[in-house]
Order: structure tokens, then sequence, then C-alpha cells
């Protein structure tokens, strides 16, 4: 007697979609992303919202809380305006970097498009999060929640006691400046645990002393003997020059009060907050497009979706993996999902049936399925261990350049005439993968304005100097408007030189 196999039922038949659905279709999506990608994740929470609310959550940065500010309303009736014209679309879904991660699904989705961008969000995006470098030493997915509840809050109440335009004030200064508000490669001085409790201890008693229900939650605007000794240690272990503009102005200004230093600060923050993903565009979207890419297969490879699902599907991931030729209107740029899709289905390829030009290229990894290797732990390491530029020193191959037409166009302005400077040979792929990959380092992109100097015993001049990189200067009309916002935090005269590297 013969057994056959039952087949497994379908998970949904259709567009619509239900809770239930949705969490029986997250569950194989799960047992596909855990036991077979063996991802690595924070707990998933998940929440359906309009397109109302996601337009919000757009002008916000894609935060579920966020404090006030007119420039959060101008982007919401900018996005609005294109997006009720017709002119764009909206993202399918948001995800925040928090523990648990939270998703953010838009109601208007099909059934196929909410298992697609859980895949993507909930299991690509969540495991990227969790386990990168980046996103392991500059972010904290623990308190970032409660901390922007406490932005939010604070900033509130500093408006109902200092009023609405004098906290614009420190907030537009402060965000003029969120660029300049990040440390690249050294952590803040911190507190020791001893010393950090023992003020916890000192602030505690102080509140005790002069408790007042009416006033005690209202932000300081005089700063206590105690906290100022300590602020004024911290300038003096700052050591110059110093890149964090914010930091330093919030630390060492002469005239902001203790309630502005806070707005500083959060400002700051939230630049840190974000700075990871700057630096992981290609790898992130690579990695959660990779992965939703494999579970959604996998799902119609065991039969749990039907063909009309997989052809919408492959619908949708092509139009997001699309890469514009440079004549085409549509092209702006190198698009980081194809990109970082493309190099992740390659490093697979690697692994499992190479060519002699990838044995040469990758030694390591080419083939190592053949020798009992898996092309997951590679991906992993590969997540885990690098950002978009060194990702693409490390992974970029021959194949993924022809396969992009990438070549290299030498462009001096001083000459009438450009070059072609590098193309598809053995040379000219190294010289290929070195200026794609110097295009995704951020200090390409932004201007390097340290703090090089202050007068604080005398007139208080604030000095910063701002390093030229290929003779790129700063727009005379910009810097004048930025030094602006710095003089309204400082208080005192700003004086910034460029520097030639």
């Amino acid at each position: 007697m013969s057994v056959t196999a039952e087949k497994p039922a379908l998970l949904f038949d259709g567009a619509d979609w239900d809770f239930e659905t949705l969490q029986r279709t997250l569950n194989a999506i799960e047992d596909i992303g855990l036991n077979d990608l063996k991802l690595d994740i924070y707990p998933n929470q998940i929440e359906i919202i309009s397109s109302e609310q996601m337009l919000d959550a757009y002008s916000s940065h894609g935060m579920p809380l966020m404090y006030r500010h007119w420039s959060f309303g101008k982007h919401f009736a900018r996005d609005q305006m294109m997006y009720q014209k017709g002119y764009t679309g909206l993202a399918y879904e948001i995800v925040i970097n928090s523990n648990p991660c939270i998703a953010y699904l838009m109601e208007e989705n099909t059934m196929t498009m909410q298992a697609l961008v859980m895949a993507h969000a909930n299991f690509g995006h969540n495991h990227f999060f969790k386990n990168n470098y980046l996103f392991r030493q500059w972010t904290d997915a623990d308190g970032i929640l409660s901390y922007l509840d406490f932005a939010k809050k604070y900033v509130s109440k500093c408006e109902d006691e200092y009023g609405l335009e004098e906290v614009e004030a420190i907030l537009d200064a402060a965000h003029a400046l969120m660029d300049q508000g990040v440390f690249r490669y050294n952590r803040p001085p911190r507190l020791s645990e001893a010393d950090r409790l023992a003020k916890l201890a000192r602030r505690a008693e102080h509140e005790e002393m002069t408790f007042n229900d009416i006033w005690r939650t209202l932000p300081n605007s005089v700063e206590d003997d105690d906290d100022k000794e300590e602020r004024q240690a911290e300038v003096r272990n700052i050591k110059l020059p110093e890149e964090n503009l914010l930091y330093f102005i919030e630390k060492a200004s002469p005239v902001l009060r203790p309630w502005q230093r806070e707005l500083v600060r959060i400002v700051r923050n939230i630049s840190q907050y974000f700075y990871p993903q700057k630096q992981t565009k290609v790898m992130n979207e690579g990695c959660a497009t990779f992965v939703h890419h494999y579970i959604m297969n996998e799902l119609y490879n065991r039969g749990m979706i039907t063909e009309g699902a997989i052809m919408e599907f492959l619908h949708s991931h092509s139009s997001v993996v699309f890469q514009p030729d440079f004549d085409d209107p549509r092209y702006s740029g190198i698009n980081p999902y194809a990109l970082g899709f493309a190099m992740m289905e390659d490093i697979r390829r690697i692994c499992e049936a190479p060519e002699p030009e990838d044995r040469e290229w990758f030694p390591d990894i080419a083939g190592m399925a053949q020798r009992g290797g898996d092309w997951r732990d590679v991906l992993k390491e590969a997540w885990a261990n690098y950002r978009d530029e060194s990702f693409i020193l490390q992974y970029l191959s021959p194949k993924v350049m022809r396969d992009f037409h990438l070549f290299v166009i030498a462009d001096n302005a001083e000459d009438n005439h450009v070059e072609v400077a590098a193309i598809h040979d053995d040379s000219g792929y190294r010289a290929v993968r070195e200026k794609l990959a110097a295009m995704y380092d951020l200090g390409m992109h932004e201007p390097n304005i340290q703090v090089t100097g202050a007068d604080l015993e005398g007139d208080r001049t604030l000095y910063l100097r701002h390093m030229v990189h290929d003779g790129r200067t700063l727009s005379a009309k910009t810097r004048d408007a930025v030094l602006t916002h710095i003089e309204e935090l400082w208080g005192h005269e700003v004086i910034l030189e460029e520097e030639d590297l």
C-alpha cells in the first residue's frame, strides 16, 4: 500500500486578509527564517496602519514617537501632496530598530504583500539590526522607545514653560548641525558605574529636599553646582580637534541653560541613532530583500502559497530591484536594493557553483558548499561585520560589475574632456570596486568640520576648521546659514577656516 504525503494547506488564497491569516503566515515565515536561514532576531511586534498614518510616520523619520517640530509637518504636507497626485507611492512597511522590533504594515496591502513585508522587515531588517556591529556598538535597541517617549514629553514641557519660539530656535539650530552631531570613531567619555550611581543618588536627594508637586517636573532653567562642575570636568577632558560639534556645544556653550543643553543632547542622540543606517543602506536593504526573496520562494516550493501569489510577489520584487540605465529618465543613481540583493545572491552562487574566475577572486568561499560549508554562514558573517564601503571592497565580484555595466569615468574639473579610466579587465575590476566603495564612504559626502579651539576664559570665540577634500569647499550660502545657527547655540563669535587636506 502506498502512502501519499499530505499536501500542506494554503496559507491564504486571494488578496483579502485578517489577523488570523496574518498570524498563520507569520508562523510559516518564522519557521523558514529561524530554522532554515538560522536568523537571529528580536521579538516581533506588528502594527497595521493606514496610508495617512504611514505618511505621518514618514515625516518624523519613521519613528513611532517623536517630539513636535515644524519640519515634520512640512515633510508631511509635501509627501501627502505627492502621494495624492500620484507622483510617488508609499512604502509597504516601516521597521524600527528596537527591541521588540516594531514593523508597521499598510492596511491597504494585499495578503501577498503583507507576507512579503513581514519576511522583509520582521526577519531581514530585524536580523540585520540585531547583529550588525555598527548597530550593536552605536544604538540601544532596548532603550530607544523609552528615550523617544522621554524626548517627546521633555520638549512639550519646555514649550509650555519657555514658549514655542524659544524651543524652536534651539531645535532649528541643532537640526542644522545633525550631520556634524555624531561620533564617527570614538565614543563620548562615560561615567564609571560608581560615579553614575553616586550622581543619581545626589539628584534623588536634591529632589527629595526640594520636593514640590507643581514644579518638580519642569525642565531646569538654572544649573545646580554639582551638574555644572561635572559638565566643566567633561569639557576639560575633550581633546581637540573634536569632530562632534553638537557634543562640544552641548558641554561647553557659555550661554545655554540646562533645558537648552538637554534639547541639544536629544537631537544629538537621535542623530547618532540613525548614523549606522546611513552607513549600511546597501547591506541593510540587500539583506532584507535577499531574505524576503528566499522565504517567499520557499513558501511557494512548499506549496503554501498559490501561483498567483508568487507571480504578484515577483512583480513587486522585480520593481524593488530594478536598476535603470544611466540614460533612463528614471535613473537617480545606483539602487541600493538592486546592488545589495545582487551581491548577496552572487555570494550564494560563488559558494555553491563558482566559476574559475570566482576561485581566483574569492578563494576562501568559492565552492565551499562542496566542502561541507554553508553559504548562510558566509552571508551572516558579512551582515554582522561589514558596512557598505567595506562590504563592496570585500565581496563585489567581476560578474556583478559586468551585470551592472560598471566602469570608471575620470572627470577632472580642470580638463575639457572626460576619460574612461577603468573597464572590464583585471586591473579595471579592482579600480571599479575601489571607486564604487568610496562612493559609500560618508566622509566623501559630508563636510569634515572640527572644533579646533575655544577661548573659554577670554572672549569666548569658537574656532572651527573645515578640511577640504578634492577641492570641494563649502557653499557660501549654506555655510553662512549654518554659522548663524552655531552662533545661536554658542552665543559668541564663531570663526570657520578651510584647510586643504
